[in-house]
């Protein structure tokens, strides 16, 4: 095997290393892009859910206060 093989041998061994890390990284991305995603539906729901609950609260104290 000449040197000139060796190189291109390295120079592909090279190559298909950095196409694996590259997909690894997509694949990752993917990944916390939905994550993200049902962390920010979690926190919306939480965030409707709260001025409702505001108001629960709000007619509970106001019908203790008129039941005294």
């Amino acid at each position: 095997m000449g040197m000139k093989d060796k190189f291109q041998d390295q120079s592909e061994q090279w190559q298909q290393q950095a196409r694996q890390k590259a997909q690894q990284g997509r694949e990752q991305g993917r990944e916390q892009g939905q994550q993200r995603g049902r962390q920010g539906q979690e926190r919306d729901r939480m965030r409707d859910e709260e001025p409702e609950r505001l108001e629960r609260d709000e007619q509970e104290r106001l019908d203790q206060d008129y039941d005294v």
